[in-house]
C-alpha cells in the first residue's frame, strides 16, 4: 500500500535537517539551505516532537513545520513546460 504522505518518497532521502541552538531556538534546513527558524513556544513543541521521532518520522516532523512544502506542483529536476 502506498503511503498518501509521501507518495515520492522524498523524505527517504532525508532531504532535511534541524539545529537547536543553546537559547532553544530550531533552525530548519532543506538541502543545507536555511529555510525557517522557529522559537518560543513553536520551538518547544518542535523539539517535544522530534525527540521522539526518527527516519522518516522526524522528516515528515520537520516538512510539516516549514510550511510551503506540499503543494503538489514541485518538479523534481524537471524542466516545467514554460522554460521548454
Amino acid at each position: 500500500m502506498e503511503n498518501p504522505v509521501d507518495k515520492r518518497d522524498i523524505l527517504g532521502d532525508e532531504v532535511f535537517s534541524h539545529r537547536i541552538t543553546k537559547d532553544r531556538k530550531v533552525f530548519i534546513f532543506w538541502h543545507g539551505k536555511h529555510i525557517t527558524s522557529l522559537c518560543g513556544s513553536k520551538a518547544e513543541e518542535f523539539i517535544s516532537s522530534i525527540d521522539n521521532a526518527d527516519g522518516k518520522g522526524a522528516q515528515l516532523i520537520m516538512a510539516k513545520a516549514t510550511g510551503h512544502f506540499k503543494h503538489g506542483n514541485e518538479r523534481l529536476g524537471k524542466q516545467s513546460k514554460r522554460n521548454s
